[in-house]
């Protein structure tokens, strides 16, 4: 058992791991976190995507040892204030939510992009989520969305200056 000490989702986080435990173990079953969903575990759907330090990271092939000072997100982060992000506000006014298996870790990876480029193209936005599947939504409202989210976000970043 080794302990390691991560921020998850903004606050100062410490657990004993197992060396060979991936972050997506620590993530569900040890912290009670169950939006980050295994639907492969050998890193091919993207539904067990989190953040790590802003970046997508595929958690069931992430030890959880190399969370060890990093910051993670998982959906949660979106709406830590118990108001909802206009991502995932977009996110069900386009009817990108359908089973809801693949969203957690769609709208991660969604975030990250934003956090990087605040005014994707559809090529950017095809990009960023090239690594999680959807089974039901044939990505056209997910795409929609993420584009209709980052226009909420600039005009919230434009009224903010």
């Amino acid at each position: 058992m080794k302990t390691i000490n991560l921020i998850l989702n903004g606050k100062e986080t410490s657990i004993e791991v197992e060396d060979n435990e991936t972050l997506l173990t620590t993530l569900r079953e040890r912290l009670g976190i169950t939006s980050v969903k295994e639907g492969c575990g050998i890193g091919e759907c993207g539904t067990c995507t989190v953040l790590v330090d802003d970046e997508p990271h595929y958690s069931c092939l992430t030890l959880a040892s190399k969370a060890n000072g990093r910051d993670i997100k998982t959906v949660e982060y979106l709406s830590s204030s118990g108001v909802l992000h206009p991502l995932q506000e977009a996110f069900i006014k386009s009817g990108a939510v359908q089973c809801g298996y693949c969203t957690p870790g769609m709208l991660l990876s969604a975030y990250s992009l934003l956090l990087r480029n605040a005014d994707p193209d559809a090529h950017d936005i095809k990009e960023a989520i090239s690594g999680n599947l959807c089974r039901c939504t044939g990505y056209i409202q997910i795409e929609e969305a993420i584009k209709n989210a980052a226009e909420i976000c600039k005009c919230n970043t434009q009224n903010e200056g």
